[in-house]
């Protein structure tokens, strides 16, 4: 195919026209001009040097002031046009790497589905939110042949494809692990091996673990770094942090994770988060952990899935709905 080559015989008539004229059907012509420029790729700096040639083949005595001041708008324009370019370049290497992301979202979206189990006595509500497209958070639970319920949450330390195949490796690892290893601690043990052994130095997983025995109705819980999570007694209407002691994930092979058990009675709840719900912030301030734990209360009468909802919808709207961190909130109430 020929190059294409900018018609200034035509461009000098136009330009005639509407200098002698001022019609506007010159005007419409002009703007098919630059449409077929643009679509050829012309440069600014092409369009301004065949407008100054026309210039001087209508008018060759113009003012040396009117020649020296398109001389100037022509070199100005080549700047101009390069750094147009380098915007046009960006521009596109951003589609790219947006384009990218969404791949990765929902292939992290697949990967980590999670289907919220159903048990009889027992309450339970979940919400993961991300910030941005990709989801930095993750949660997932897991049931044995006794009905008994496994719980993860994390937060990797780390965001893109990277983190969501880390995020995929441990749901699947925690998938495989037998009934015989369903401990807090020795889940996070072995999960810490895995990340320790298979994900990047530069990338850290904190978790928090627990398993619900629905035949005693116990709650066993262990934390590798994790945000602390909380537990609501009825009888005593309060709220009490729970966390234990451990290493974030892949810091240390050798690392050990402490154990805890409480009974939950009728009425009880457990709450599991991310630092995204409590480093919610109010202006400049992250708000207190009394202030969130109040409107965990505001909202804890309804069902375990409606307060979690609701919960969320309050810090969006605290936050003028542009969360900046992911969000997972967990509900357990018996």
């Amino acid at each position: 195919m020929a190059p294409y080559k900018f018609d200034i015989d035509n461009y000098m008539k136009l330009l005639k026209k509407y200098i002698s004229s001022q019609d506007e059907t010159s005007l419409y012509q002009a703007e098919l001009f630059s449409k077929s420029s643009m679509q050829h790729q012309i440069s600014p700096e092409e369009i301004i040097n065949v407008h100054i040639q026309a210039l001087q083949a209508l008018y060759p005595d113009l003012p040396e002031e009117i020649d020296s001041s398109m001389n100037f708008l022509l070199e100005m324009m080549i700047s101009y046009g390069l750094a147009y370019q380098e915007f046009q370049t960006l521009r596109e290497k951003q589609g790219e790497l947006e384009s990218e992301i969404a791949v990765a979202a929902n292939m992290q979206q697949t990967l980590l589905t999670t289907t919220k189990p159903v048990v009889p006595g027992l309450d339970i509500g979940a919400i993961s939110v991300p910030a941005n497209q990709m989801n930095g958070d993750y949660h997932h639970f897991v049931t044995d042949e006794s009905n008994n319920i496994g719980i993860a949450i994390a937060d990797v330390i780390g965001k893109g494809i990277p983190a969501a195949l880390a995020m995929s490796m441990i749901k699947y690892s925690l998938d495989s692990f037998p009934d015989t290893m369903r401990n807090p601690s020795v889940i996070l043990e072995n999960l810490n091996r895995v990340v320790e052994r298979n994900v990047d130095t530069s990338m850290f997983i904190t978790m928090f673990y627990g398993l619900y025995d629905t035949n005693t109705d116990t709650f066993q819980f262990s934390s590798a770094g994790h945000e602390p999570g909380f537990y609501y007694c009825a009888e005593s209407d309060r709220f009490y942090e729970i966390s234990t002691k451990g290493l974030v994930l892949g810091v240390s092979d050798q690392a050990i994770y402490q154990q805890s058990e409480m009974k939950m009675n009728p009425g009880d709840m457990v709450i599991l988060l991310t630092d995204g719900v409590t480093e919610c912030r109010l202006g400049d301030d992250f708000i207190e952990a009394d202030e969130m734990l109040e409107v965990i209360r505001k909202y804890m009468h309804l069902p375990a899935q409606e307060a979690v909802d609701a919960v969320y919808r309050h810090f969006e709207r605290l936050q003028d709905f542009q969360l900046r961190d992911d969000f997972t909130l967990i509900f357990l109430k018996k």
